[in-house]
């Protein structure tokens, strides 16, 4: 079992009607990545798509994968790519349960955004996960 010190959250920097299967394309064919960027893609609808188990290390943040679980919502740009929280209510909702289920299964991590760590120059997820998700 892998420690796990971080549960990250991201979004993917897409329009919210991107398809799963777009952004594990990209992830494969142009990246060339063996293993996703999430463990957990959260679709407009709320739908929750578990990409990985979360005993495979994602490619999350760099450098910070051994220790993370990755979790995104599909969306966090506007049409001309600027950073923007647009998650719909159903994301917010899925997102809460989800972030709620990885805290009790792993108390020990921290939650905070992609943009959080050091080097990172990203909005990514477009919105402060550490305030968000702080009473949790």
């Amino acid at each position: 079992m892998r420690r796990i010190d971080f549960i990250v959250i991201h979004c993917t920097a897409t329009p919210q009607d991107t398809r799963p299967e777009a952004i594990q394309h990209y992830w494969k064919e142009y990246l060339k990545w063996k293993n996703p960027g999430y463990h957990y893609l959260i679709e407009a609808s709320g739908d929750v798509r578990q990409l990985a188990t979360e005993d495979r290390i994602c490619n999350g943040v760099a450098g910070h994968n051994a220790n993370s679980i990755h979790v995104s919502y599909i969306g966090g740009v506007v049409a001309d790519n600027k950073p923007l929280d647009n998650r719909t209510a159903a994301q917010r909702n899925s997102m809460k349960v989800l972030v709620m289920r990885l805290k009790q299964q792993y108390p020990q991590a921290r939650i905070q955004g992609h943009r959080d760590f050091p080097f990172v120059k990203k909005a990514c997820p477009s919105f402060d996960a550490r305030k968000e998700f702080g009473d949790l």
